[in-house]
């Protein structure tokens, strides 16, 4: 059995997206069966200790027996230290797997300093996307909140997602009639992500689009274990993760503004893939 933590970036906090949020996606984990039929994971949800000094678990994660860190960076740009970074980049240079995720403009701005993954999150004040063209509000209706901000679709609908290249292991479905991944949660302003110019060892596995201003986006890209360390996942937004976003009858933060959709609900293909895709990762992540 591996050892799976799931981790934010920020302190217990129940009006946040702290890891309460996230109870749907630990408990299908854990429950995920391998091979010879036994469980796969032993999961562990937890939030961070207080903010400004190293947390005790993720600042020495390298010397844990940690397998995969699932990182949910939902902080403002502070939720991550230097030593924390550095535990976390030592980890996967151990060969430890990673899956890393923010959301829009600056959040989760954190993880830039993790070794390699970091320099696949484009932010709005760091590590921009190369092309200034996209350097623009995408998410309109959302007046405080800006670029990144792709809107893929309310909170609780679903979004239709394009395998991107030769199929990823990660985007295989066999249930689906396309075998393939078809369907995640949309977002209104979801984050972007991208292939460093200098790691050979990624690629762009899944894209999806705009509805408000057509364009493609990035949402994964999935990194192959090499000299540099273990596989990883930087994914554009964690509410492809969220109780919320699963089901938002679970409800959110107060300071959730939009009204959410019942796509999910009406449509249960697309939670079948969801979850489909949340197995793919966690299976490819230690293979």
């Amino acid at each position: 059995m591996l050892n799976l933590l799931l981790q934010t970036t920020i302190e217990e906090q129940p009006d946040d997206w702290d890891i309460s949020r996230f109870s749907r996606l630990a408990s299908f984990l854990a429950a995920l069966r391998d091979k010879d039929g036994g469980l796969a994971f032993r999961v562990t949800a937890r939030n961070r200790t207080q903010r400004g000094t190293p947390d005790p678990v993720l600042s020495i994660l390298d010397e844990s027996d940690v397998d995969q860190l699932w990182l949910f960076a939902v902080d403002g740009g502070d939720g991550l230290t230097d030593a924390d970074c550095m535990g976390i980049s030592r980890f996967r240079r151990l060969g430890g797997a990673l899956m890393v995720t923010r959301d829009h403009m600056d959040v989760g701005s954190s993880i830039c300093n993790l070794g390699g993954i970091g320099a696949a999150h484009y932010f709005h004040s760091h590590n921009r996307e190369p092309d200034e063209s996209r350097h623009c509000v995408d998410d309109t209706y959302a007046t405080n909140i800006s670029w990144p901000n792709y809107h893929s679709g309310a909170n609780g609908d679903f979004q239709r997602v394009r395998s991107v290249g030769s199929i990823h292991p990660v985007m295989r479905d066999r249930q689906s009639s396309t075998g393939v991944i078809q369907y995640l949660p949309s977002h209104p302003h979801e984050g972007v992500v991208g292939v460093p110019a200098d790691d050979s060892t990624g690629r762009v596995v899944v894209e999806g689009q705009s509805l408000v201003s057509g364009r493609r986006f990035n949402i994964a890209v999935a990194f192959e274990r090499s000299e540099h360390g273990g596989r990883a996942i930087a994914q554009s937004t964690f509410h492809h993760f969220a109780d919320y976003n699963w089901d938002p009858a679970c409800g959110c933060p107060t300071f959730v503004a939009e009204s959410p959709g019942d796509g999910m609900a009406r449509f249960p293909e697309a939670l079948r893939s969801t979850k489909q895709y949340a197995s793919n990762l966690a299976f490819w992540l230690s293979a």
